[in-house]
């Protein structure tokens, strides 16, 4: 799953108070990108991944449009601007989308989840080639240890490597370049508009590849995955997006990786997948090296904000 970038904050120390908030609201998180990783891997079985998520991106309309219903503000949305940059964005989002949905129905649900938390340092990475940003060396550290935290997961060897890891490292890619389009997008957008043109825009696509009748299972669907499916995605990015704005992204992120060992032990229990490891061992070479950027870019926008002269009262 896509997740915003994690961005060091630009505005002032949170308040303390805001610690239980933040951790309300990663809670739902975690809950949610889990709750929407066992609905794909319980609906695989039913109906084909592009149904899934075709299937979601209607749930997705129907309940950001009756939100838009309740509160009319919100109906700016609506308007279609920068269409070009979400048409292209969502182009991206819909390839990781699918790869990342592909994953979860062919490898273990740790091994997906530890590859996909590359996202940061391949932000980083095209941060510099696309948008011209220095490539500081915590970047380059943080790069460095992601590649490394991923050969650790994957641990290939000569004609051992499974190609199903590089499909969840393409989506990885996918959504790093997608947040990239999401930041040039924020400048003028909110999120609710960003989560609306991303359903309508994906429906087509993954309708395309959808069996056309695939609406008719629905009634013979389990219920608890079909709701899951339907809610987990616009809640993940909900409460993510909530997180962020009430605690710098030092504190969001580390709480944020706790859905590894969470994931693992839901696979463990549901699917009876091996506790690996490798892939906890792979995940915290990517986590330190993603903290250690993260710390390195909060310190020089506090330094930043510092040297700025302050207006003194006449």
């Amino acid at each position: 799953m896509s997740q915003p970038s994690a961005q060091p904050s630009q505005t002032a120390a949170r308040p303390a108070g805001n610690a239980l908030l933040v951790i309300a609201w990663m809670t739902g998180t975690l809950l949610s990108f889990s709750t929407v990783a066992v609905s794909i891997r319980e609906l695989s079985g039913t109906i084909g991944v592009f149904d899934i998520l075709a299937l979601r991106n209607v749930a997705g309309i129907i309940i950001l449009v009756s939100v838009a219903i309740a509160y009319p503000s919100l109906r700016e949305g609506f308007r279609p601007r920068r269409m070009g940059l979400h048409l292209q964005r969502n182009v991206i989002h819909f390839f990781g989308q699918y790869a990342w949905a592909l994953g979860v129905t062919l490898l273990p649900l740790a091994m997906v989840f530890a590859i996909e938390f590359t996202t940061p340092a391949w932000v980083a990475l095209f941060a510099f080639l696309l948008l011209g940003e220095k490539l500081t060396a915590p970047r380059l550290i943080a790069i460095a240890l992601g590649f490394i935290g991923i050969l650790v997961i994957l641990r290939p060897a000569p004609g051992s490597l499974d190609p199903t890891g590089l499909i969840v490292l393409g989506a990885a890619i996918c959504f790093a370049l997608t947040t990239i389009a999401t930041k040039r997008l924020t400048g003028t957008e909110g999120t609710f508009a960003i989560l609306l043109w991303m359903n309508v825009m994906q429906l087509p696509m993954n309708y395309l590849g959808a069996d056309k009748l695939f609406f008719l299972q629905i009634p013979d669907l389990p219920l608890l995955p079909l709701i899951g499916i339907c809610v987990g995605g616009l809640s993940a990015h909900f409460c993510l997006t909530n997180a962020y704005r009430h605690g710098d992204a030092v504190i969001v992120v580390p709480l944020d990786f706790l859905r590894l060992p969470l994931i693992a032990l839901i696979g463990w229990f549901l699917y009876t997948e091996a506790l690996d490891p490798f892939i906890f061992a792979g995940g915290a070479l990517i986590l330190i090296g993603i903290l250690q950027n993260l710390r390195a870019e909060h310190r020089r926008n506090q330094a930043a904000r510092a040297s700025i002269p302050k207006l003194k009262d006449e």
